[in-house]
């Protein structure tokens, strides 16, 4: 009697469930179930309200997720490792408000006042590091700490005082402005944004740096084990992050037109939201800086549309709330697959 072998591999996909078949596909493609619930989206409001697709309103969306998007890439790369970043908002008022403040005072100029400001936002994420690396301490722990740091120090070095755009060099406004594509106004901070997600995209896919990340966060001992470094790959990370919030800074000042130190007091929680929906895992190891663009921009779309659809600030707020929680239940549940 002969026995008929088949490949395992092939009869295991064919026995496979529908739901199966999605989880394994949203595991390998994390940005496929973000994509398509921004897609529903705008299809919902644009039947709702026909002012959503108007370019006046597209305009305004993408300066609402400007500034949550940047942050959501520095927020990216630290929740890969298993980390989080509590203190990226204020670490952004705080780099704002130095960069406005010394330009606005001692008359330096934008270049040199950017400059200085990158050094403080990086200098805030190595702090960051060095107390997630050297001190062995929970980054959720860490960064809470450093939030109420950093926002005291806000507070002390600008007086509780908003520094007028007109104070200010015009570079540090620069992104603020905008130019027009097909009837819609976009802003240079949403330009600098979108090249900010496809450089980083870059580095973690085809960098041996972005390979070292996804392995620190996907078991840091089997990395450590392997020969990375991990410790100094969380200490970068933690740096480089602290970059992307000083950039965001400068999208910032430009949004506003000025550099208060009460701005972006919540955008920490913002960036967490559109990390998390846009389907980088919390437990670290997978995800991707596109996936949480589309998670900004999701934000932004739901915000915006819910207010043109009349819906009380209140239930905006609700509903932001709902998705968080549905977006880490599917996390969850796509964890579970089996090869």
């Amino acid at each position: 009697m002969t026995t008929t072998t088949g490949n395992p591999v092939g009869e295991e996909h064919v026995s496979r469930s529908p739901l199966s078949r999605l989880q394994h596909l949203l595991h390998a493609q994390a940005t496929i179930g973000p994509a398509v619930v921004l897609l529903i989206a705008i299809v919902v409001f644009a039947l709702l309200s026909d002012r959503f697709l108007q370019p006046g309103n597209i305009s305004l969306v993408l300066q609402q997720v400007a500034v949550v998007g940047t942050l959501a890439v520095g927020q990216t790369i630290v929740i890969l490792t298993a980390g989080i970043d509590l203190s990226c908002g204020a670490i952004m008022v705080l780099t704002s408000i130095v960069m406005a403040k010394i330009s606005a005072e001692t008359g330096l100029p934008g270049v040199p006042a950017l400059v200085l400001g990158f050094l403080v936002g990086t200098v805030c994420g190595l702090l960051n590091g060095l107390l997630v690396t050297r001190l062995k301490l929970p980054p959720f722990i860490v960064t809470l700490g450093t939030l109420n740091v950093f926002f005291a120090l806000n507070l002390w070095y600008s007086h509780s005082a908003t520094i007028r755009g007109t104070d200010m060099p015009r570079l540090l406004l620069w992104t603020g402005e905008t130019f027009t594509i097909g009837g819609t106004r976009v802003t240079y901070g949403s330009v600098i944004m979108v090249l900010l997600v496809a450089a980083m995209a870059f580095v973690l896919k085809n960098t041996a740096w972005g390979r070292h990340v996804y392995a620190t966060g996907d078991d840091p001992e089997a990395s450590r084990l392997s020969g990375i470094r991990t410790a100094r790959v969380l200490f970068s990370v933690y740096a480089a992050a602290g970059a992307v919030y000083a950039l965001a800074a400068w999208i910032l000042i430009g949004r506003i037109a000025s550099a208060s130190p009460q701005a972006g007091q919540f955008e920490n929680l913002d960036s967490i939201t559109a990390v998390v929906i846009g389907g980088t895992s919390l437990f670290g190891g997978r995800g991707a800086i596109v996936g949480s663009l589309i998670g900004a921009l999701i934000v932004g779309v739901f915000r915006n549309g819910l207010a043109l659809a009349g819906v009380d600030v209140l239930w905006q707020t609700f509903a932001v709330g709902v998705l968080i929680i549905a977006a880490v239940s599917i996390d969850q549940w796509i964890r579970k697959v089996k090869p």
